[in-house]
């Protein structure tokens, strides 16, 4: 019975409804039950207008919860990691293999991170970890033991958006928005780098002893250089970063091509 639970069987509507709109995956949905990936599908499906002709075996099939998710499923061969995400304390038990990434998004529910290249190459994994920036592609969930992780669900504080987040809406530093979570835990802890007088690669003067770093535009565009953004608001961004960085209004100077 708790099988059947777990993945209750078609009715006579929906299994037609597969076997007519999407017989490569009846075996599997038989055999697991229906999951977000074979939603997404029959929902792209439904654009084309055929869903018309199966309306009682959809409406029953979309009253229906979805297959379990990652989250509920049994880790072989696991190992236990603790630690704070956004302030919250979480105790999971994940594949040694599995990134942190991964563990935001699989297991926590946390999508706002989001994975671009998966490579460690386009920024848009970046969060925060013990303040300071990672990527969270790179990271395994089994190496975060006790650290405290800053997502961008955790940038706004009491419904309060943080300056950066303000500023790239003032500035318009997004576009799509894909890249954004990642641009502005960068941009977090880019100011955090600056206040402590972490140096980087533009740095002038790097024997300095550890003292508050008012950027230049240049180290801002170096500092920021790992977050990729598709559609090109890098002017933007930068605007947005050095306003909150001096506290100084940054008037935004429109140039056009021709």
């Amino acid at each position: 019975m708790e099988g059947e639970a777990e993945n209750p069987g078609l009715s006579p509507d929906e299994k037609q409804l597969f076997e007519d709109l999407m017989p490569e995956d009846l075996e599997e949905i038989l055999d697991t039950g229906f999951n977000r990936r074979h939603f997404i599908k029959l929902m792209s499906i439904a654009g084309t207008g055929v869903l018309a002709a199966h309306l009682l075996g959809t409406e029953t099939l979309l009253a229906r919860p979805l297959a379990p998710s990652l989250s509920d499923a049994v880790v072989e061969n696991g190992v236990n990691v603790a630690f704070s995400v956004n302030g919250a304390k979480h105790s999971l038990a994940v594949d040694p293999r599995m990134t942190l990434l991964d563990a935001l998004r699989e297991r926590m529910e946390l999508t706002g991170t989001k994975k671009g290249c998966d490579h460690g190459q386009c920024g848009a994994c970046t969060v925060i970890a013990d303040g300071k920036r990672v990527l969270s592609c790179l990271t395994l969930a089994a190496s975060c033991e006790g650290r405290s992780v800053t997502t961008i669900e955790g940038i706004a504080q009491g419904g309060q958006l943080h300056p950066i987040q303000a500023a790239f809406i003032k500035h318009d530093g997004f576009q799509c928005g894909y890249c954004t979570p990642g641009q502005i835990c960068s941009a977090v802890a880019l100011l955090s780098e600056a206040r402590h007088g972490d140096a980087s690669y533009v740095t002038e003067d790097v024997r300095k002893g550890p003292a508050p770093l008012l950027l230049s535009e240049q180290e801002i565009k170096e500092r920021m250089s790992g977050n990729i953004c598709r559609c090109g608001a890098y002017p933007n961004i930068v605007a947005a970063i050095m306003e909150v960085h001096s506290g100084k209004v940054v008037e935004q100077h429109w140039n056009f091509a021709g």
